[in-house]
């Protein structure tokens, strides 16, 4: 892995999340320039660059960003990617979870997390892909989730947005395709993270027990597994792999 993206440019959402630091440590051991995006004044944002920064031969820059501001982001990533030449990875990685019955969501938050979730990986494909184009190459990387299967409630915005990127996945892989530029999704499965620990708090020990009795192998899926499956897609094995939404959820 060590080089494989040298000399790369990986443009990160969601990097300061479980998944979103154990992909950015992987790029950057595999010697990609990460730009690192997460919302503004996050309290673990020097802390968690300084170590991804770590893993080296990679660089890291930092971009504090609502994304839930559709307009602002393209604007200022729209501005950053041309200074930066283009990037040659996109990852919409973010993504707002929220778990509460149906009917307690309000029309606002159901909104917020469509336009985090969605909105803006359909906002970041318009910036990214013209300097794609022009290169001839690029990856495009979205998130689904296991909870398309269906199994769980309590999600309804979050799935409907999973089900959207599912979409925009295929769609954009069927327009960009002639110009050399792939876009695949990542299904993970029941993660250990912190949304997990945040969500379940004291009902973790039951939820991972509920797991565990659906999946076909044993044990916990962690954040390494997922980013190992996003540097295959984004890197050259996986060249002719387009339009695709690769579960990795232990065979749920």
């Amino acid at each position: 892995m060590s080089g494989d993206f040298l000399g790369q440019r990986v443009l990160l959402t969601g990097g300061l999340g479980s998944l979103g630091r154990a992909q950015a440590e992987m790029f950057v051991a595999a010697g990609a320039d990460l730009l690192l995006l997460d919302r503004p004044g996050d309290p673990r944002a020097e802390a968690t660059i300084s170590q991804i920064g770590a893993q080296g031969p990679g660089a890291v820059s930092w971009i504090g960003q609502d994304l839930s501001d559709l307009a602002g982001t393209q604007a200022r990533l729209g501005q950053i990617c041309e200074a930066a030449g283009g990037v040659d990875v996109l990852i919409n990685n973010a993504a707002l979870i929220v778990n509460k019955p149906f009917e307690a969501f309000s029309l606002d938050e159901y909104e917020a997390q469509m336009r985090v979730n969605v909105g803006a990986a359909f906002a970041l494909s318009q910036v990214v892909a013209p300097a794609m184009k022009r290169k001839g190459r690029g990856a495009i990387i979205n998130f689904a989730s296991v909870t398309l299967s269906g199994a769980w409630s309590g999600y309804a915005p979050y799935v409907a947005s999973k089900g959207a990127m599912v979409g925009l996945t295929r769609s954009l892989a069927r327009e960009l395709g002639p110009h050399g530029v792939r876009v695949n999704a990542i299904s993970p499965g029941a993660v250990v993270s912190d949304a997990e620990a945040r969500v379940f708090g004291d009902r973790a020990a039951a939820y991972e027990a509920w797991v565990l009795e659906r999946q076909c192998l044993p044990g916990r899926i962690q954040p390494a597994d997922i980013a190992q499956a996003v540097l295959f897609l984004a890197g050259d094995g996986a060249r002719m792999i387009s339009g695709h939404t690769l579960e990795v959820d232990a065979g749920w």
